[in-house]
């Protein structure tokens, strides 16, 4: 069974697609009704649902906040530009290099220098 992702509203409707090319089943907060809602009230259902999270909310990478190993793990995506191309690069960058499956319970930080993981 394919790992289930969820993508935050901030990032392009690409990134899903990149997700699902890769065999995730990935869907974005708008697809799954969450649009507009509160992070804490996203985080508690992404949570109950198994989710892996995929955002460029930098406050889901605050690790006092989502420590690592305590959720199903969170895929930060740091650009050094705006635009979908950079968004779109970063994610491929991770995906080229890790199976999001080994990262569940992480906290990945991807910029174009590099990905750092936080584990519990």
């Amino acid at each position: 069974m394919a790992l289930k992702v969820t993508v935050d509203e901030d990032l392009p409707r690409q990134a899903v697609q990149l997700l699902r090319e890769h065999g995730y089943d990935a869907a974005s907060v708008i697809e799954q009704g969450m649009g507009g809602w509160k992070d804490h009230q996203l985080w508690l259902v992404i949570q109950k649902e198994g989710r892996y999270f995929v955002t460029a909310d930098k406050g889901f990478g605050d690790i006092r906040m989502y420590p690592p190993a305590t959720h199903y793990g969170v895929l930060l995506l740091r650009p050094d530009e705006d635009g979908i191309r950079p968004i779109v690069e970063l994610l491929q960058k991770v995906l080229n290099a890790y199976r999001l499956e080994d990262l569940v319970g992480a906290t990945t930080v991807a910029t174009p220098k590099g990905i750092r993981l936080r584990r519990g």
